[in-house]
């Protein structure tokens, strides 16, 4: 009986099972992952079976599962707010079903919360001008310094590299700057805290020691109601950086490699072995025909080589527990400069820790950032040698300067020969026989605490400590043989310099809605302490065995300055639809006396959201429309000595020294000063109307703004025999800016499997100088622009009612031929006498128009995008050949024989002219800085992890210019032995597991 009832619990059992595999197997189970356009995952994305009323979250990388879905067709939808939902219609089959989504970030989300000066604010409440740039729309490729990743992207911002040497640093202008003698440079603030200006001695470019791979976006801050809560350091704009955070879930590891190779995209055009030897037969004496070497060597071909580079980032981001997110990351880079023996090694790391306390009411924001980095400097004295160094001679021969090629002249004496100090050296002995290192260690960050009043709803308490300290140190060391100093028997030199500033901060932040007469307010007050000191250590330059060349008159120098600062803002917004803010900042700078140390920066702003008015709130076609209106007042105290109000002197260091008994002391003169000198301010007007159109698949902006400067920080001369220098540093001159910026995004195509995209940014400024004397004087101007091969001599000026940096230059006659008459000018005053009273101003390096492009192109696992700039109406004068198209340059009578540009056989100038207008070119151009291509590759690993992008990107893919010079883009505008910005290939991957 008891057996009987067994089997029969058996062979149910057994039923049952059956039955419930043969359930199982009928029902279907839907997994995948729900990405960004990167590849990234998106954690807490929503999947939804519409029929079914049935949904589940992502995980931290992305995934998720449904299971116990009968087969059949469902229409399936991914959404999360501030992206675009993606819906999909499939077909589940029994068993298992894979499913991703790839979802892109909205463009119509007008909740999106931006960073602003002190705070957040939503997208659709602004009021005054700025930009933001995420991740996913940053430049692409070998980006070694962050600035580069926003080149082309934002309207009314130029970003100019200084060349391609490796971490080179850029010139960053927001609607052209504001000044002429102070700092023309934005207020660079990362996380809170405002980055060191200036130079680090040991790097080519601060910027570059902050990896690239830890930012997620960059807000520029453009007009005066956006930046005067910065006050006196916002007045050419404010560029606030927002580094990668830790993110809530299962850590999440992703590890990104790019290695590439660069070269040379253009060389200076000059004249061959060959065409050199013609020249000299026909017009060489017998002596200088003689001397012609039998080689044909290109020299710029010798000290540039292919680069290699590679960048490697790791990082973990992820949560302790919910409210313990983290982020760590680590980046390591070797660049290879194109000139040989450049090279920046650099080892970063990052920290950021953001703990939510006492149940969320305590947000506590760690930031640690840091680097080393180790730089080998290529002699860039040997680039012009390039263009200037005879080809007709090899690089080696046996000599005592290390067996390099040189000029030689007989010393007689020492009774042998010298090289000659009238030529140039041999390039690539420059490069080999110095050895330039430099080594920075920099660590900035800072801890931010945010307390929620619980009594008090809406009341917050900030408070910032941070801290920005670097080391730069390193040296040059010249042997005792080498050329370029025979005459000191080699060269040793060292510096070291050490910076530490400090940023203490507290702000008080209110908001409150009141709903009864719908009205909202948000209102900051705050303190703010700056403290900046460096350490400049100066040693003695020596010759190779210790011989003591010169002295410094000081073993070290500590400058020193302090800013507070108090401010406050007011946002008040009305039914939704009008609102209105008001900031005001005052700053008390030690660089300015006591009655002048206080400047006080105002500003007010207005925006009507026309788009929730009643006659446009239905209106489906618009999706943003609203006007803003806003002034404000900024200030300015960079570039200038931190105690220049005091009398002070200056030693005249080794030129200058008097004897007593067997000791030398040395001189000391006044500096003439100004105890009055005061800030630099600028009032900016600006009008902008943001728009958006098809559920914002079309949307940007249209700003106007006119920019006053006003108490211009210049250096003027002052009357011969007052017993000072003859220069002095004051308050005087007006600047004004006009300008126009037009922003353009359209979604062109969006479907599930393929995407179209385009971005348009447009500026229009002009700059011109309105004053730059205490008394009338339209005449009077400040020279710059300091030439190569006419030491003293200048070819730009600042004068009024002309753009500043204008080039001021002969007008050229030609002949009937065409060709320049050498020496022949107009002469323009009619005196019948030319001289340097003819010469006139003649356009400038300054852009009137820029436009940059970019495009993106997305078909299911494929992306391809590309980056355009253009610059309208930029000059440059070509000091290349104005320096060596000559033909007193090609046969120099002090002996050697020397290269020019093929320029010269159009000229034919006997001697250099370099004051002619025919040097001034047109060098507008057309830039494709970019073309990348990626491709999904997906999970290379099981369980939905290991998703892998693969990519490929070409830099610097062409340039379209007028100007046949190596570069049509410099910022200075002077075109002389300027570092060739590479073309670069990049092959990348990129893994999330």
């Amino acid at each position: 009986m008891m057996n009987r009832f067994t089997l029969r619990m058996v062979m149910a059992l057994g039923l049952l099972m059956l039955l419930s595999s043969v359930t199982v197997a009928q029902t279907a189970l839907l997994r995948g992952r729900v990405v960004d356009n990167e590849g990234n995952g998106i954690p807490g994305a929503t999947v939804s079976l519409v029929s079914r009323q049935l949904s589940t979250s992502t995980s931290a990388e992305g995934a998720y599962s449904l299971e116990n879905i009968p087969p059949g067709q469902y229409r399936i939808i991914a959404s999360m707010m501030g992206y675009e939902s993606s819906e999909k219609q499939v077909e589940l089959h029994a068993g298992d079903n894979g499913l991703d989504f790839t979802m892109l970030t909205s463009t119509s989300n007008l909740d999106e919360v931006v960073v602003i000066g002190y705070g957040t604010q939503k997208k659709g409440e602004l009021t005054g001008a700025l930009t933001t740039i995420s991740s996913k729309d940053f430049q692409q490729g070998a980006i070694t310094s962050p600035e580069q990743l926003i080149v082309g992207k934002v309207a009314g911002v130029q970003i100019t590299s200084g060349g391609g040497q490796p971490g080179a640093g850029s010139t960053i202008r927001i609607r052209a700057g504001a000044s002429l003698n102070a700092s023309n440079d934005p207020l660079i603030v990362v996380d809170g805290v405002p980055l060191s200006t200036g130079s680090i001695s040991g790097v080519a470019n601060p910027l570059s020691l902050i990896n690239p791979a830890d930012i997620e976006t960059f807000t520029v801050l453009k007009d005066a109601n956006a930046t005067a809560i910065y006050g006196s350091r916002a007045s050419n704009g404010v560029i606030l950086i927002t580094t990668k955070k830790g993110i809530s879930g299962r850590p999440k590891i992703n590890f990104s490699t790019q290695n590439s190779l660069a070269s040379v995209a253009k060389k200076v055009d000059v004249l061959t072995a060959d065409q050199i030897r013609d020249y000299v037969a026909a017009n060489g004496n017998e002596a200088q025909q003689a001397a012609l070497g039998t080689a044909n060597t290109n020299w710029q071909d010798e000290i540039y080589r292919q680069a290699f580079a590679t960048d490697n980032n790791l990082s973990v981001a992820g949560a302790f527990q919910a409210n313990l997110p983290y982020r760590v990351s680590v980046g390591y880079l070797n660049q290879q400069g194109i000139l040989k023996r450049d090279q920046l090694d650099r080892t970063s790391a990052a920290i950021n820790f953001a703990p939510k306390l006492f149940n969320n009411s305590l947000t506590i924001d760690f930031n640690l950032k840091g680097s080393l980095s180790n730089s080998q400097f290529g002699n860039q004295d040997a680039i012009g040698a390039a263009v200037q160094f005879d080809p007709t001679q090899s690089v080696h021969e046996e000599n005592r300067f290390g067996n390099y090629y040189e000029w030689k002249q007989f010393n007689s004496a020492t009774k042998q020969y010298d090289p000659n100090p009238n030529a140039p050296r041999n390039p690539v002995g420059l490069i080999e026989l110095k050895d330039d290192h430099g080594k920075v260690a920099r660590s900035f960050g800072n801890v931010q605490l945010d307390y929620a009043f619980p009594f008090i709803k809406g009341l917050h308490a900030n408070l910032n400590l941070g801290y920005d300290v670097s080391q730069g140190k390193g040296g040059v060391s010249i042997p005792d043989y080498a050329a370029v100093t025979i005459s000191t028997l080699g060269e040793i030199s060292r510096y070291k310099t050490n910076i530490s500033n400090r940023v203490g901060e507290f702000y008080l932040n209110y908001t409150k809605d009141i709903s009864s007469i719908q009205s909202q307010i948000n209102a900051t007050a705050g303190y703010g302490y700056y403290d900046n000191r460096s350490t400049v250590y100066n040693y003695d330059r020596t010759s190779a065995d210790g011989t003591v060349l010169s002295t410094p008159a000081f073993p070290f120098d500590q400058p020193h300055n302090r800013l507070i600062s108090y401010y406050g803002r007011l946002i008040y917004t009305f039914a939704n639809k009008y609102i209105f803010s008001g900031t005001v900042r005052t700053d008390g700078s030690s660089r300015f006396s006591e009655d002048n140390r206080w400047g006080v920066f105002p500003s007010m702003g207005v925006t009507w959201k026309l788009k929730e008015e009643s006659f446009l709130k239905d209106e489906a076609a618009f999706s943003d429309l609203k006007v803003r209106l806003s002034y404000g007042v900024t200030g300015q105290q960079d570039g200038i000595a931190n105690y220049s109000y005091l009398p002070n002197y200056v030693s005249s260091a080794n030129e200058s020294k008097y004897q007593l008994g067997n000791t030398f002391y040395y001189m000391y003169s006044p500096i003439a000063y100004d105890k009055d000198i005061r800030w630099e301010s600028t009032a900016t007007y600006n009008a902008g109307l943001d728009y958006g159109f098809l559920n914002g698949r079309l949307s940007g902006s249209v700003d106007v703004y006119y920019k006053k400067t006003k108490d211009l920080l210049s250096t003027i001369p002052i009357p011969v025999g007052t017993n000072f220098s003859n220069l002095l540093l004051t308050n005087v001159g007006n600047m004004e800016n006009t300008g126009m910026e037009f922003s353009l995004n359209l979604q062109a195509v969006k479907r599930d499997d393929f995407n179209l995209d385009f971005g348009l940014n447009f500026t229009y400024n002009n700059t011109k100088v309105t004053n730059l004397t205490n008394v009338e004087d339209p005449d009077y101007m400040i020279e710059i622009g300091g030439i190569s091969g006419s030491t003293g001599n200048n070819i730009q000026a600042h004068i009024i009612d002309r753009a500043p940096y204008s080039f001021r230059v002969h007008k050229q006659i030609y002949g009937e031929d065409g060709r320049p008459l050498e020496g022949v000018y107009a002469d323009i005053n009619g005196d019948g006498i030319i001289n340097d009273n003819d010469r006139y101003f003649y356009k400038s390096p300054l852009p009137e128009y820029l436009i940059g492009f970019s495009t993106q192109v997305g078909y299911k696992k494929w992306t391809l995008s590309t980056v355009l700039r253009s610059n309208i109406g930029n000059y440059i004068y070509d000091n290349v050949s104005s320096n060596f198209g000559s033909r007193y340059n090609v046969l120099d009578p002090n002996g050697p024989i020397n290269n020019a540009p093929v320029s010269f056989l159009d000229t034919q100038f006997g001697q250099k002219q370099y004051t002619s207008d025919y040097y001034i070119h047109n060098a507008s151009f057309l830039k494709m800085d970019n073309l990348s291509i990626s491709y999904l590759a997906g999970n290379i690993l099981k369980k939905g992890s290991g998703m892998l992008t693969v990519s490929a990107n070409v830099q610097n893919v062409f340039t379209i210019s007028k100007y046949d010079g190596v570069e049509p883009e410099i910022s200075n505008g002077i075109d002389n032995r300027f570092y060739p910005r590479p073309r670069t290939f990049v092959l990348g991957l990129n893994l999330v597991f």
